[in-house]
Formats: C-alpha cells, sequence, structure tokens
C-alpha cells in the first residue's frame, strides 16, 4: 500500500486553483494558444513593456481573446488589468512559468475532451441484441429468487448420540507435556 493508504498510481482529485478553473473553461484551441504565447513571452522578458500591453481591438486578438467566451476572464484571473482597449499587466505583477504550465494542461486537457468527443461520436452505442437482453432479465430474475428463498445452508442442531451421557476428555496415558 502506497502513503494514506492509496495504491500506486492512484490519482487524488486535487483542488483547482482560480486559475486553472478559468482555463478550463475556455473551450478553444486557438485561444489558449495565443494566451500560452502571451503569457511566455511576459514570464520570459519580464522587463519588456511590448509583452506587458495587448491591444484589444486588434483582429487576431479580438478573435481569440474577446469573441471567445471564457478568454479575456481567464487573462483577467492571471493578473491583467483592462484599460480602455487594453489589456495591461500591472508593473509590480509579473508572470512566471506556472502559468505557462497551467495553460498547457488546459490545452491538453481540451485535446483529450474533443477526441474523447469524436471517439463517441464515431463509435454510437450498440443496439443491445434482444437474446441477450432476455439471458440478463432472466438472470436478474434467477438472482431475486435466490434471494428471497432465504440462505441455502441451515443452522446445525446438536442431536444426542447414544445414550446421550456426557463424556470428558482424558489426556492419553503415558504423560504428555
Amino acid at each position: 500500500m502506497g502513503y494514506a493508504g492509496y495504491g500506486p498510481g492512484d490519482k487524488v482529485a486535487v483542488a483547482q486553483s482560480p486559475l486553472q478553473a478559468a482555463l478550463n473553461a475556455v473551450k478553444s484551441d486557438a485561444s489558449l494558444e495565443t494566451m500560452n504565447k502571451l503569457v511566455r513571452n511576459c514570464a520570459q522578458n519580464p522587463t519588456e513593456e511590448k509583452y506587458r500591453k495587448i491591444r484589444l481591438t486588434n483582429e487576431k486578438i479580438a478573435a481569440v481573446l474577446v469573441t471567445v467566451e471564457h478568454a479575456k476572464e481567464a487573462m483577467l484571473a492571471m493578473g491583467w488589468v483592462e484599460e480602455g482597449e487594453f489589456l495591461v499587466l500591472p508593473a509590480g505583477r509579473n508572470l512566471t512559468m506556472a502559468q505557462v504550465r497551467d495553460i498547457e494542461d488546459a490545452k491538453q486537457k481540451l485535446k483529450k475532451e474533443t477526441e474523447q468527443a469524436l471517439m463517441r461520436a464515431a463509435c454510437p452505442k450498440k443496439k443491445e441484441d434482444p437474446e441477450m437482453k432476455r439471458l440478463r432479465e432472466q438472470m436478474e430474475a434467477d438472482k431475486r429468487e435466490r434471494a428471497a428463498r432465504g440462505p441455502i445452508t441451515q443452522a446445525s442442531v446438536a442431536t444426542p448420540k447414544g445414550q446421550g451421557g456426557i463424556q470428558t476428555f482424558e489426556p492419553p496415558a503415558g504423560g504428555g507435556s
């Protein structure tokens, strides 16, 4: 057994940070990719002012941050502040590679969800064979019938043998201990 009773490889649910929850709400790979690039630039070049200001009216930025649901909210959760037509990272606020990893994790999760949705759509649930359905119903009926009958074994009852006298235990001759 592993630590705290968990077996090796058991996944333990970890509470999401508000940033992770905001990123997981974004359902556009292009938005997450753009956020990744913007945040990575700020993390790698924290003193460069050109990376700390994003014009929301820019066509490409508007297409992936403004029009996509929850994308701008995710940027605000990272510490960006909206000032008119810009998103600005305040002077005292620095982004780290931890936020970049959170964005990459959100991208992986979105990719996995998309693949699973495609698999579900590609492999519709098969119709149940009527014979298999009948057999399953019969097995369930048999199981209910056996449960209604009670236990299979019965408790044993002591019955006197011979004349019913009491016998006592005597150790074998020759000592023994």
